[in-house]
């Protein structure tokens, strides 16, 4: 053993070099994984995001209106419970409407001060908090219930409630979005919250006002416990709604599953592959060193021996490289600018840290001691006196094809490029590295898929069963002519009668969503996928949730129960259905009107032109309608800001780092295999300028061949698993996108610009050695 030892410690102080880069490209690849986790939890947990950054509270308790409503002094026990950490509030509400550009949206006005609370911090996303002394009253709107509104910072919205002397209608000023960690707005649900000054809330003056407080507890499994002593202090008849975080993080986290799958199997993606990348770099350190192993063996080294010796050697570079990018991620990660900073930051405080902190680095050196091993293996049966090269061919003969491509006068660099990259001896070995080299570019290429396909439910919402970009409603019965009224309406293409309803499933044991859009003449334009659209009686098409949770295939008859009477639908197709986890079935009014004449539509789907506005679209509405209507725009199941593509970016950082690793990896054992090859046509003729381009032209076509199957293979596997995964959550498959054909050039043709760059330097020193051939180069 302290043989070993001392081969270990002599083999280090010789190649400093290649242990260094050894080092530096394990740690580089662990910190590049470790912050895409980082930004992986930040992006698909956004309820956990939202709520530790603004010390969010576990309980918000809503008194009753007016004198029914608990004390506010009544709060000073409730804070001084050992369960509770903190306390927000309490603060003054009122219930109120928000209107804007013929959208309205219900409203919990809550007085705040100039400065946020402490605790349950709304966290501003734009603009700025309310202002002492501004010559408006401002308002502060919650982030989904803002978007609801189309309202921005800057603009105006109209709050109406009922006031003390009857209806008041008053104009706000937006200063600010923000998020917090409360249920979202969702319209007939759940209103949004809006911020406003105490003396704003006094001067709408409305009739009655309620409390609400939060609090935040030191342990979240109490809360039901401090729920119970909360209703005991403050009287149960006084409180009129209590909201737990389980709730808030259902709403809120509910929409990311898909993400988080997507994410989840790149991160896995990219954890294999930098462990094929850095295992490549070991084995092809190994081979380099076939001289020494046969000396070692030559003066009494054992196979278990060299064996020992390498694994020792790679194992120490793999943990050091480890410890090193986990050490540098978690001390320096959060001075990074922007998203990655603030996701490595948040980082400790989110679920599953502490698993990945340890299980990245650990999984990593796993799979690399798993690899190396082999190589060692390999390196243990290396002959004590390996046979002369010039015992064995080092050269086949030129073939046919460049024979005549030299005939026709084609530049012997490409020839002879071409030849060292896919015909010459050693060729094998190539192939396994350009295999390696595609893994990453074939993971690049589905990010890319991942990228384009989020991109689409904003450019191209159709394809995603977002046809209708708005949806009106009235709350009396609409005319006959509505319809035809609404399709006059600038920017309108069309308006499409609809109808939605709960339905029970066979055996009462669920609920889906049964909808009527559409007549047999006028038909809804569904995205339809498999089958075809409805257009005959008793015909319908569903989401891939609502086939699962039945167990039922396209052509197969369902059975529901609606409003206690039984409807049986043909379905002849499988639509895109993004909303209630595809758990929705959709067919015409014609066919709900059979079972029920008297049916009448309760909004009207509009699908706009390509270049209209949504807002100015909902505003032309609302002033071509002579009754009071509310216009709301359709929920982008995506919408997240833009946390999914900056996870997304990162991983293409990461897998971009790999391919690195793999390409100078791949250059570098090219040109050692090839050297003496390479000595041998400056023997016959060439200028050292030839014979580094020799070596640029042979990594750049390697570089291209790998490029382009990975592009293709990404393009291919990208696809599968984007409608994979979109299936399993419901969405259904049809959903994925291939990138532009302009992005996958521009792809392949920057991956080859970088292999013949990063094949300069050795080219360079290649084409100034001496015409000779060392011990290394014979054996």
């Amino acid at each position: 053993m302290r043989a070993t030892w001392r081969w270990v410690h002599s083999d280090l102080r010789t190649h400093r070099g290649e242990a260094l880069f050894a080092v530096l490209a394990s740690a580089g690849v662990i910190a590049s994984l470790l912050l895409s986790a980082a930004l992986l939890s930040y992006a698909v947990n956004p309820w956990q995001r939202v709520f530790n950054q603004s010390q969010g509270a576990h309980v918000w308790i809503h008194g009753r209106d007016g004198g029914d409503g608990f004390d506010p002094q009544a709060l000073a026990p409730l804070a001084s419970l050992d369960e509770v950490a903190a306390l927000s509030g309490p603060f003054e509400t009122a219930a109120a409407t928000l209107e804007t550009g013929g959208t309205r949206a219900g409203v919990v006005l809550r007085a705040a001060g100039t400065r946020p609370p402490d605790t349950a911090r709304p966290l501003l996303t734009t603009g700025h908090w309310l202002a002492p002394g501004a010559p408006r009253d401002q308002i502060v709107l919650e982030r989904t219930l803002a978007r609801t509104l189309w309202a921005e910072p800057g603009e105006t919205v109209t709050v109406t409630l009922t006031g003390r002397h009857g209806p008041t209608t008053r104009t706000l000023y937006v200063s600010g979005l923000a998020e917090t960690a409360e249920p979202r707005y969702r319209a007939g649900r759940s209103d949004g919250i809006g911020w406003i000054l105490p003396d704003t809330l006094d001067r709408l003056a409305p009739a009655t006002t309620g409390q609400t407080a939060g609090l935040r507890l030191k342990d979240p499994d109490d809360t039901d416990y401090t729920v119970q002593r909360a209703v005991t202090l403050l009287g149960a008849e006084r409180i009129d709604q209590v909201t737990k975080w389980q709730q808030a993080k259902a709403d809120i986290g509910g929409d990311d599953r898909l993400l988080g799958q997507i994410f989840a199997a790149f991160g896995l993606a990219a954890l294999l592959a930098a462990a094929v990348a850095v295992a490549g770099a070991v084995r092809a350190r190994i081979r380099g060193q076939a001289g020494d192993i046969a000396v070692l063996k030559a003066v009494g080294f054992t196979p278990g021996q060299v064996v020992r010796g390498f694994l020792l050697q790679h194992l120490g570079f793999a943990v050091a490289g480890a410890g090193l990018g986990t050490a540098a991620t978690l001390a320096c990660g959060r001075w990074i600018p922007g998203r990655i900073g603030d996701a490595v930051a948040l980082w400790p405080r989110m679920p599953g840290h502490r698993a990945a902190v340890v299980g990245v680095p650990v999984a990593a050196v796993l799979l690399i001691a798993a690899a190396t091993a082999l190589a060692a293996w390999r390196a243990g049966r290396v002959p004590p006196v390996p046979a002369a090269r010039s015992a064995h061919p080092a050269a086949r003969p030129l073939s046919a094809l460049g024979r005549r491509a030299l005939g026709l006068r084609v530049s012997p660099v490409l020839v002879l490029g071409w030849r060292s990259a896919f015909t010459a001896p050693g060729s094998g070995r190539a192939l396994g590295s350009t295999a390696r080299l595609a893994l990453p570019l074939a993971l690049i290429t589905v990010a890319l898929v991942a990228w384009t396909t989020l991109g689409q439910f904003r450019t191209d919402p159709a394809r995603v069963g977002r046809a209708a970009a708005l949806t009106v409603r009235i709350e009396q019965p609409p005319a006959a002519d509505l319809a035809a009224t609404l399709r006059a309406v600038p920017g309108v293409a069309d308006a499409v009668p609809g109808a939605e309803f709960v339905a029970l499933v066979p055996g009462q044991t669920g609920t889906i969503t049964l909808r009527g859009l559409g007549t047999r003449t006028a038909p809804h334009p569904h995205t339809v996928v498999e089958g075809r659209a409805p257009e005959g009686p008793d015909e319908a098409v569903a989401g891939q949730g609502l086939l699962d949770l039945l167990g039922v295939r396209v052509g197969e008859w369902v059975r529901m129960t609606v409003e206690g009477r039984p409807q049986i639908l043909h379905l002849v197709g499988r639509s895109i259905e993004p909303d209630h986890g595809g758990r929705v079935v959709s067919t015409t009014l014609d066919t709900l009107r059979d079972g029920a004449p008297g049916l009448r539509p309760a909004f009207h789907a509009l699908v706009l032109r390509p270049a209209a506005d949504p807002r100015e679209v909902a505003a032309a509405v609302a002033a071509a309608v002579p009754v009071p209507v509310e216009v709301r725009g359709t929920a982008d199941p995506a919408d997240g800001g833009d946390a999914p593509r900056g996870v997304l970016a990162a991983l293409v950082a990461v897998l971009a780092l790999i391919a690195l690793v793999e390409l100078l990896t791949l250059i570098g054992t090219g040109v050692r295999d090839r050297v003496r090859d390479l000595l041998a046509l400056r023997a016959i003729g060439l200028t050292p300028r030839q014979i580094g381009a020799v070596v640029v032209t042979s990594a750049a076509l390697t570089t291209l061949a790998a490029a382009l199957l990975g592009a293709c293979a990404g393009a291919v596997a990208g696809r599968f698993l984007v409608d994979a995964e979109a299936a399993a959550t419901g969405l259904g498959a049809g959903v994925a996108r291939l990138p532009d054909p302009a992005a996958l050039t521009a792809l392949v043709l920057t991956v080859t610009a970088a292999g013949a760059l990063a094949a300069l330097t050795p080219a360079v020193r290649t084409a100034r050695r001496r015409l000779v051939d060392s011990a290394g180069e014979t054996m």
